[in-house]
């Protein structure tokens, strides 16, 4: 709820309806947004103001005004098993848009996040049950301590899924109505769905709970954006949605990826202009 201050990159657009007129006038739209976020922090109000002063700035030349701000949202997050904390960083964007007098409202997120290959690990529980069948074969009765120990070596659990680092990218288009944008709120909700947010700072039995919580959520890119799709249609703040959920493969020199919409008119989000890249799409 504080306020900080943080470097971004500001791209401000507006058209240019008339065909006679060879081009806009762009040193206005950099002096309104040197006075706007000079004087005022980022909220969707500042937003709105730079806007309709950008279409005040150009009458008759143009109808549509677009402002986007991304920067690094840093904070806090706490570990899953021990009292520590470490800093976190959220790539952020935050976009606003007038057309005539309609403001809408768009903010970009990146989350981090684990994945655990459901066939890899089931894979490697066959693996286990192979090597318990060799290293116990004939053995009418087997002592619960020697159970316990082959568990516990490296010659017992003979083989692990593999896991990889995953990125949820996501547009939101938000009711235009609120004060602050809900940066904390939506990086919650996400995390909460997805159950495996990578960790700042972690000590043996921070890593042991992660190591939980991959292996009772195994997931592909298409599990991670049904749980991100059903968290967001309920999000009565968030109108439209774009996701798009990338694991940075273990196994394959190719990514997997997944992209999930909720589809309003058309699916359409002005913010999610995201750069072209070989990827090896299983579902859209």
């Amino acid at each position: 709820g504080g306020l900080i201050q943080s470097s971004a990159l500001v791209t401000a657009y507006v058209n240019l309806t008339d065909p006679d007129v060879r081009g806009i006038h762009m040193s206005r739209l950099y002096l309104h947004l040197d006075q706007g976020f000079g004087a005022r922090p980022l909220n969707p109000a500042t937003l709105r103001q730079l806007l309709r002063s950008f279409l005040d700035s150009h009458e008759g030349l143009s109808d549509r005004a677009l402002i986007r701000v991304d920067f690094d949202f840093v904070t806090r997050r706490p570990a899953l098993a021990s009292d520590n904390e470490g800093w976190r960083r959220y790539p952020v964007s935050m976009i606003g848009i007038l057309e005539d007098n309609e403001f809408s409202l768009e903010m970009g997120l990146e989350i981090l996040y684990s994945s655990t290959c459901p066939c890899s690990a089931a894979l490697a529980r066959q693996l286990i049950q192979e090597q318990f069948d060799a290293d116990f074969a004939g053995s009418e009765q087997v002592d619960f301590e020697k159970i316990r120990e082959w568990l516990g070596s490296e010659g017992g659990v003979r083989a692990t899924p593999h896991a990889q680092r995953s990125a949820a990218e996501m547009r939101v288009r938000l009711t235009p109505t609120f004060q602050m944008f809900p940066i904390v709120e939506l990086i919650d909700e996400i995390e909460n769905a997805l159950k495996t947010p990578v960790q700042a700072t972690v000590k043996r039995e921070d890593e042991k709970a992660f190591a939980e919580l991959n292996g009772s959520n195994l997931m592909f890119c298409e599990d991670a954006g049904r749980r991100i799709q059903t968290a967001l249609n309920t999000d009565e703040r968030i109108l439209d949605f774009w996701v798009r959920c990338t694991h940075y493969e273990s196994l394959h020199p190719h990514n997997a990826v997944a992209v999930v919409t909720k589809g309003v008119d058309g699916g359409y989000v002005a913010g999610a202009g995201a750069p072209v890249r070989l990827e090896l799409s299983r579902t859209k």
